[in-house]
């Protein structure tokens, strides 16, 4: 292969024939013609295989550069913001189903109906999956997987305490029980049965839905009062006063990072997240990880899950190469060998014929996954509309301060619930 004049040096990596990660956590693939940017969030894991299918793309259209940058934890999108504010968002960047709606109404993503079926190919999708990434009656993105929201759990961990680990169909008080009991057992000092879940927005999703509210409401509001959050509060306080969670000081580390969550940590028994997640928390973990539902209000009653798209390639609105952009994300997507490479680490593969192509040859933790993700059929209810803007901000900016202020004692459940939905309904008008 030759080295163009767009060749990137990353630090002291230097430039190589093929393509190099640098400390800046940048990896560069050199060709001639046609240079676009890839943005993406996640793992070392995740930026190998990146990594891995990037190569494999340019052996296969040698005239297109990706340089690619992944980004930790809830600077990905401090940087997307300024890049947003530049205007200068990178070709291919990476959201979720939470963001995909926000983004694409402030301008950031660029549709991509024109390049279907010519440049992205979708025909391996089914239809409903393609209207998880379809806002206004656009294509705003391509899912990269399938997922859903999860728990995991240090089987370890449980075998040796002669307790029985959560099921799908443990209910929230069943697992109180269990994560106090595991705190006991466990008998170490600085480990606890499980996480301070009133920050994650996606359990308080699962949690409403299965009471009948939901996180949002249709007309980009909160779709809850402060009487739900109450009992959302009231319940997380009474478990980290039972000493079922960890402390305000161990969650508050907690970037929204795999390394930073406490399971990872080798903090709790138990972690809650997202299920395409458990191959990078298995890389982290020293002991097999398990895999079931969040726990339920009551025994037959909704779950509160749905399927999702894990991950999301969106085309920034001001590139010059929309189409080699579209091209890049449907290799990504189609390509069997390109699948085998990424497994189930972005999720179960949306595509049908990458599916059945890549589960034979999945490794025990990938299996897991797919088994999970198989468990829910019946189980998920309909997805969501799509996140009202400042949704992201209502996460980070509302419920995770509101949470820690509750975790370290500064203010009572009462005064959270009524911060939670007055600062929740004002941050949403102004998104």
């Amino acid at each position: 292969m030759r080295i163009s004049r767009r060749s990137f040096l990353l630090g002291t990596a230097g430039v190589t024939t093929g393509f190099a990660l640098g400390a800046t956590g940048q990896a560069a693939w050199a060709v001639d013609d046609v240079s676009m940017r890839a943005m993406w969030w996640g793992s070392n894991d995740r930026a190998k295989r990146t990594v891995a299918v990037a190569k494999l793309f340019h052996e296969k259209n040698p005239d297109i550069t990706v340089i690619g940058e992944t980004i930790s934890g809830d600077g990905y999108w401090t940087k997307l913001a300024t890049a947003m504010a530049g205007r200068d968002v990178s070709d291919v960047f990476q959201l979720e189903p939470s963001t995909i709606s926000d983004y694409s109404k402030r301008g950031a993503c660029l549709a991509l109906d024109e390049f279907v079926p010519d440049a992205l190919k979708v025909d391996n999708f089914d239809k409903q999956l393609l209207d998880l990434t379809t806002i206004d009656g656009k294509l705003w993105g391509v899912g990269l997987g399938l997922n859903s929201f999860s728990m995991f759990y240090d089987e370890a961990a449980f075998k040796k305490a002669s307790i029985a680990p959560p099921t799908h169909e443990t209910t929230w008080k069943e697992y109180a029980d269990i994560a106090v009991e595991m705190t006991k057992a466990a008998g170490k000092n600085n480990y606890w049965g499980g996480p301070y879940g009133a920050r994650y927005n996606y359990v308080f999703d699962a949690w409403l839905r299965q009471r009948g509210k939901t996180l949002f409401s249709a007309d980009g509001s909160i779709g809850f009062d402060t009487g739900d959050a109450k009992e959302w509060f009231a319940y997380w306080e009474d478990l980290r006063e039972r000493g079922g969670t960890v402390p305000a000081d161990v969650q508050t580390l907690d970037q929204n990072t795999i390394e930073s969550n406490c399971l990872a940590l080798g903090k709790s028994a138990m972690g809650m997240t997202y299920s395409n997640q458990l191959i990078g928390y298995q890389l982290v973990s020293k002991n097999p990880l398990g895999i079931t539902m969040l726990p339920r209000e009551k025994k037959g009653g909704p779950s509160g899950h749905y399927y999702r798209p894990a991950l999301i390639w969106s085309v920034g609105s001001t590139t010059l190469y929309g189409e080699q952009a579209a091209k890049f994300i449907s290799f990504f997507v189609n390509d069997i060998e390109a699948g085998r490479i990424l497994g189930v680490e972005r999720g179960v593969p949306m595509s049908t014929k990458v599916r059945e192509a890549i589960l034979p040859n999945l490794n025990p933790t990938e299996q897991k996954t797919v088994k999970y993700v198989n468990l829910l059929k019946d189980q998920v209810g309909d997805y969501p509309a799509p996140a009202p803007k400042g949704s992201q901000e209502f996460d980070r900016n509302v419920l995770r301060t509101v949470a820690d202020e509750l975790a370290f004692g500064r203010i009572k459940v009462a005064e959270a619930a009524e911060k939670l939905v007055t600062q929740g309904k004002a941050t949403l008008r102004q998104g």
